[in-house]
């Protein structure tokens, strides 16, 4: 299995169960039991009492009911944060890919663009023209997954403080976190020319701090040239997060992969 062509592991998961972290996952694959169905074909699983295993049972019975039928909301409260990129193969087609412009670095900072690429299309939504709650909840209506370059920490604690309950509360995959990971350091740019990407040539240059200034000469001055210019520096931001994920998930799924396949002898 080479990485970027892993397939789901969402249901190799049982971080979803109560008191199971990393290391107990880990011992669940080591002693044989791959996936939800074979923990639940297994009549005993080595440290894990009857009844404690017929109530795990029953949270791997309901997390398949959830799983099928696309109710991501519920992992995104019992999965930790730092596993939601487990899902991404399982929703791919109906990830949101979004990032933010504003006009400062603040917590408080006013959201001038609002980028959001999915499978069907990109748009970007702009203060003063199309941008309000209505809209971004429309942008975001049947999203199962929100992928990010540090949106925990910026884009979606922002988008809730001006425009509360429009994003919807799925799971959060934050590639800055996960980049990390798989050795992949540094902010969105340096990312990328890790992995050979290229920017277009009019936006090449273009940073955070100038995208800042872009937006006031376009509120200042009108200026259409400088507006384009920042939607397009925003479009950039947003389409390259998808092969960033496929890379990222493709590797980080091979891992979990690899280590429960050899541990298991397949």
């Amino acid at each position: 299995m080479t990485a970027g062509h892993a397939g789901s592991v969402i249901r190799n998961t049982f971080q979803i169960l109560p008191s199971v972290g990393n290391g107990k996952e880990r011992n669940l694959w080591k002693n044989g039991v791959r996936d939800w169905d074979e923990f639940r074909g297994e009549r005993k699983v080595k440290g894990i009492s009857a009844e404690r295993k017929e109530a795990m049972d029953r949270h791997l019975d309901r997390a398949d009911e959830f799983l099928d039928r696309g109710m991501t909301d519920y992992f995104s409260r019992i999965l930790p944060t730092v596993e939601h990129w487990r899902l991404y193969d399982r929703f791919r087609k109906d990830t949101a890919f979004l990032d933010i412009e504003t006009d400062g670095r603040s917590s408080y900072a006013n959201v001038t663009v609002v980028g959001i690429h999915r499978s069907e299309g990109t748009v970007a939504l702009v203060r003063g023209q199309d941008l309000s709650a209505e809209s971004l909840a429309e942008a975001l209506d049947g999203v199962k997954l929100l992928v990010t370059f540090n949106g925990s920490s910026f884009d979606l604690p922002i988008l809730g403080y001006h425009f509360p309950l429009a994003v919807p509360r799925v799971p959060h995959f934050d590639l800055r976190h996960a980049c990390r990971r798989v050795g992949l350091v540094g902010g969105l740019k340096s990312v990328e020319k890790q992995l050979g990407m290229c920017r277009a040539r009019e936006v090449e240059y273009v940073t955070g701090e100038e995208a800042v200034y872009l937006w006031r000469a376009w509120e200042r001055s009108g200026s259409k040239n400088a507006l384009k210019l920042l939607k397009r520096y925003n479009e950039e931001d947003t389409v390259n997060l998808r092969p960033i994920a496929e890379r990222v998930y493709g590797e980080l799924s091979d891992r979990i992969l690899k280590f429960s396949g050899e541990r298991c002898g397949t």
